[in-house]
């Protein structure tokens, strides 16, 4: 998680010093296209989210991807309004800190783990 978290922002950081502004049409429809299979699994590790790390790695991971498609289509929607590259940008940072909070509870959790065992 922690790597994805460094490509996200880098690839925000990157687009918005180059000023690139990304396809809303097709941002939005990227996000659709993601949304139902990523809510449908992670209403399914719902259920499962408690236990080890690697369980609570799996539902994090699901429910930021299920998180990061609504933001996706909310982004292509103010890209289309705005005529910039800037709300991208905005959910390129908050879906990448999302990804590092998840990633420090993982963590956090295995090492508990470790010095318990």
């Amino acid at each position: 998680m922690t790597i994805f978290v460094f490509w996200v922002i880098g690839a925000a950081g990157f687009y918005a010093l180059t000023g690139q502004m990304p396809s809303a049409p097709l941002l939005s429809s990227i996000g659709y296209a993601a949304l139902a299979p990523n809510l449908t699994s992670t209403l399914v590790l719902f259920l499962f989210r408690a236990g080890d790390s690697n369980r609570r790695s799996v539902w994090l991971c699901k429910r930021n991807d299920a998180v990061s498609k609504v933001a996706v289509i909310a982004a292509g929607g103010a890209v289309f309004a705005t005529n910039t590259g800037w709300p991208d940008t905005l959910v390129g940072v908050v879906v990448g800190i999302l990804a590092q909070h998840s990633a420090h509870q993982v963590i956090t959790l295995a090492r508990h783990v470790l010095t318990t065992a």
